[in-house]
């Protein structure tokens, strides 16, 4: 059993070092860049950015660096919010998204296991054809989707629920947002 887990972990960073090489490239690739506005930079100005941020190396010492930074859990300055590092906003977004998820997977096995024992319990009938009928329809529906709608009967309608905003202490604020969540798309953090 042992061997096993260590053959999978070390699958694991090959295929962890070809998704990274994969990302950078692409991000490479891409038209525009992180320093794209609707105002044009001064040549001076984006050469300063670039130099400060290490976009003026060639790709394979880029590549590099940013190979380096990960192995240090290192992932660099955020390009959307030049006050903070990667690493600073995910710590900020983590407690939330890990919350979100706990609660998510919560409310899917509270409503799920006694759902699917009712369904067994009636199998071919009508209870059991109605319930994997609404199960379809809950996986086939996308967060997108469901979220708005909840939105709008719980908060909007029936006022029993915020329509947005996040205390951790108030449970009122996680319900709409663990049941968006669904174990399925946590929120993402502007990085």
């Amino acid at each position: 059993m042992l061997s096993y887990v260590l053959r999978r972990l070390a699958g694991l960073i090959p295929t962890l070092l070809v998704i990274i090489s994969i990302s950078f490239v692409i991000l490479r690739l891409a038209p525009g860049g992180p320093f794209d506005q609707e105002q044009t930079l001064a040549p001076a100005v984006r050469a300063n950015l670039e130099r400060v941020y290490g976009l003026d190396a060639p790709l394979p010492v880029q590549y590099l660096r940013y190979l380096g930074g990960l192995a240090r859990g290192d992932f660099g300055p955020s390009l959307r919010q030049r006050d903070f590092t990667v690493r600073e906003l995910i710590a900020q977004g983590l407690p939330v998204s890990v919350t979100l998820g706990v609660l998510a997977l919560l409310a899917a096995i509270a409503l799920g296991v006694p759902a699917g024992v009712a369904a067994a319990l009636a199998r071919g009938g009508p209870a059991d054809h109605g319930i994997t009928a609404l199960a379809a329809l809950a996986l086939a529906l996308p967060s997108f989707v469901i979220g708005p709608v909840l939105a709008l009967v719980f908060a909007l309608h029936l006022h029993l629920l915020p329509v947005a905003g996040w205390q951790p202490h108030a449970p009122r604020y996680w319900v709409l947002p663990s049941s968006r969540s669904r174990c399925r798309s946590p929120p993402r953090s502007r990085v």
